[in-house]
């Protein structure tokens, strides 16, 4: 076992679970999860079955990753933010045949109590604000917020607002990084 996890953690047989992981109190990784290296699972966790984590993935306190979701690389889930993974539940109709897969991209940050409504996709190093119901597609690099999450802004991949202008280069103000809008999106050039 290369990974730490707290005597009061459950982690079922048959997770593959990176190095230099940790999982803290009252946390239950169940049997299927695949989760990746260096990450921190908080207290009071969930990762169910059919859930893959990447690397470095930090899962703040009381947030449960519901099968068919998955994380990659670098992202971070606030305190007690929310995903869903079935659109339309009710107690009484069994739906596990309707997971809507959700895909979180590379370095998203997840504000706290946000809520990511199953069956999108969280482009690339995106900013959703705290307490935001996401439930469309969101852009690489947009900054998120309301409910529901509408796009204000555009963040760096280092976290720092961007000052984004039409056909100009824009230059993070924390990193140096450089960015331009090309088809109603920005890449880094």
């Amino acid at each position: 076992m290369n990974y730490q996890a707290h005597s009061s953690a459950i982690v079922d047989s048959g997770a593959q679970i990176g190095n230099d992981t940790r999982i803290w109190h009252f946390t239950h990784v169940c049997g299927g999860a695949q989760i990746g290296e260096k990450c921190s699972l908080g207290q009071n966790v969930f990762i169910g079955n059919d859930v893959r984590v990447g690397n470095n993935v930090k899962i703040q306190n009381n947030v449960s990753v519901y099968d068919a979701v998955y994380l990659e690389d670098d992202v971070f889930c606030g305190p007690s933010m929310v995903f869903t993974n079935v659109f339309n539940p009710r107690s009484h109709v069994i739906r596990k045949h309707e997971y809507r897969k959700t895909l979180v991209k590379r370095g998203v940050t997840i504000g706290a109590n946000a809520t990511v409504v199953c069956g999108v996709t969280i482009g690339q190093y995106a900013f959703i604000g705290a307490g935001s119901v996401v439930n469309k597609d969101v852009k690489p690099y947009a900054m998120m917020v309301g409910v529901p999450a509408r796009q204000i802004a555009w963040m760096c991949q280092c976290g720092v607002k961007l000052d984004v202008q039409e056909r100009e280069i824009s230059v993070c103000s924390e990193c140096d990084a450089r960015y331009k809008l090309e088809n109603d999106g920005i890449v880094g050039v």
